[in-house]
Order: structure tokens, then C-alpha cells, then sequence
């Protein structure tokens, strides 16, 4: 499952980058996918937005996805 879930993310890596940000998959835990927002991603007024962007989609190609979460270090 991990794996299919990075290759989704590395399908949308080029729309973060192009915004000057990135993300980075952190773990895939009891059916919620962690992520951590890189670069302008990780302090953009929109990260909800891009979080909930993510989640829709990764839902879309993965029905078992309950969500996604933004991790904060």
C-alpha cells in the first residue's frame, strides 16, 4: 500500500514544485496517509486546501484512505 501511495505522490510532485514547494510521505498509519509540506508548501495560507486536494485523490485511486494528515515537525 505505501508504495502505491508514493508512486501517487510522485505523480502530483511536479504541481507542488512548480509552486516552489514539495511534499514528503511520512507514513501510512491505520488507513491515514502522513505527510509532511516542504519548502513554500509549509507555510502557505492554502496548506488545508492542498491537504484536502491530496486526500480527495489518493481517496479516488484508494478507497480504504480515510485521510490525510499534515505532519508538523
Amino acid at each position: 500500500m505505501e508504495q502505491k501511495i508514493k508512486e501517487l505522490i510522485d505523480e502530483l510532485r511536479p504541481y507542488f514544485m512548480g509552486d516552489g514547494g514539495d511534499l514528503e510521505f511520512i507514513k501510512y498509519e491505520d488507513n491515514y496517509v502522513y505527510v509532511k509540506l516542504l519548502g513554500a508548501c509549509s507555510h502557505c495560507h492554502f496548506q488545508s486546501a492542498t491537504t484536502d486536494g491530496l486526500e480527495e485523490y489518493l481517496k479516488s485511486e484508494i478507497p480504504e484512505i480515510k485521510g490525510v494528515i499534515n505532519v508538523v515537525l
